[in-house]
């Protein structure tokens, strides 16, 4: 799985790997996730993880606007959990980011390597190379032609990189790894897929993750993506409409959302037609998939995000998609500490997918 470093100082490239905290900051909340290694190395423990509430004029699409308010809620989310290690991953989302495949000679010095890189990048990004942190991965030989090699080349402006690592910084941490939304998922997608029918080797599987304002489907095959689209649909909608029907504060709406506690019309006149809705938006990106790659079929929809927990979601989309259909839970396979809670673990776990992939990141050897 390609690793995107953006020029940040990576400790664990050395013998030992330092403990580290997985971080996903979105929309609407910080998130943290610490793993660490089972004995002999037969699988993962879930330490400690929290979810710690984001102010809305904090981040939008993507962006940081408030790197103060941002700050705080890192530092009282990695107060909640509890933790002693300072050290975090954390990840770019994917609009931030300009990635490439390009195929280079093999055999490079790796100076000529970087070399070649930084000159292909200029025909790719719109910036200046010093306005931007440029990264490459080699990915391995290039399909049919052994005297080449695929480098995934990836970019973003410094000022993405530099206002996330500042806000960790206020908080007391510090980041040894910055990563991509969608392949920190990619990673934690590989706990999911053990837990398929023959860990769904050659089907196609779309990962669909529903947030607070946008739905991303990354179909994947065999852990890679072969197809990747963004639908406007998430659940500040479904807060929005819970303000309106019942004339409640944003605060109150989104409480509601979570908790319960609203009328006996809350389903039928709310959830039930915003829940048609995203049924609707994942069967029209499947459509999209289907007419502009060469597969015609979906085998599995794993639903993660906020909204995958959903009452009713999973079914309704398995019945108008005749596709299998589960909710996303990356921790299945792994153990659990005292301190957690399995019941509320699971209910969480769908919105916990990236920080998860990110708290991965302290045993990749590579």
């Amino acid at each position: 799985m390609p690793k995107v470093n953006f020029d940040i100082p990576l400790d664990f490239l050395h013998a030992t790997t330092p403990p580290l905290i997985g971080v996903d900051i979105s929309s609407s909340s910080v998130k943290m996730v610490e793993l660490s290694e089972a004995p002999k190395k037969s699988g993962y423990i879930v330490e400690r993880y929290v979810i710690e509430p984001l102010s809305k004029e904090a981040i939008t699409d993507g962006n940081i606007n408030n790197l103060d308010a941002l700050a705080e809620s890192i530092e009282r989310a990695w107060k909640r959990l509890g933790s002693r290690i300072r050290n975090v991953s954390m990840a770019l989302p994917a609009a931030a980011v300009i990635t490439k495949k390009i195929l280079l000679p093999a055999g490079l010095r790796e100076e000529d390597l970087e070399y070649q890189v930084e000159s292909e990048a200029n025909q790719y990004i719109p910036f200046a190379l010093e306005e931007v942190n440029l990264d490459f991965q080699v990915i391995g030989p290039a399909p049919g032609n052994p005297e080449e090699i695929e480098v995934l080349l990836a970019a973003s402006r410094k000022g993405n990189v530099e206002d996330r690592v500042a806000a960790a910084q206020t908080a007391g941490l510090k980041t040894v790894v910055m990563d991509v939304e969608p392949y920190a998922a990619e990673i934690a997608f590989e706990q999911i897929r053990m837990q398929l029918p023959e860990g769904a080797v050659d089907k196609c599987v779309a990962l669909v993750d529903i947030g607070a304002s946008v739905m991303n489907v990354n179909v994947l095959r065999n852990g890679q993506s072969v197809y990747t689209r963004d639908q406007q649909v998430g659940g500040n909608q479904l807060t929005q409409q819970i303000q309106g029907v019942f004339g409640l504060s944003a605060e109150e709406a989104e409480s509601a959302k979570r908790n319960g506690g609203l009328p006996d019309n809350y389903e039928s006149d709310v959830l039930s037609p915003f829940r048609e809705n995203v049924v609707m938006e994942i069967a029209r990106a499947l459509q999209f998939f289907f007419t502009s790659t060469q597969y015609n079929e979906v085998d599995y929809i794993v639903l993660s995000g906020g909204c995958a927990v959903l009452p009713g979601l999973d079914d309704a989309v398995a019945t108008r998609t005749q596709v299998s259909t589960m909710v996303a839970n990356p921790f299945a396979l792994m153990t659990l500490s005292s301190r957690i809670k399995p019941r509320q673990l699971q209910a969480d776990a769908p919105s916990l997918i990236v920080a998860c992939g990110l708290a991965m990141r302290r045993f990749d050897p590579s």
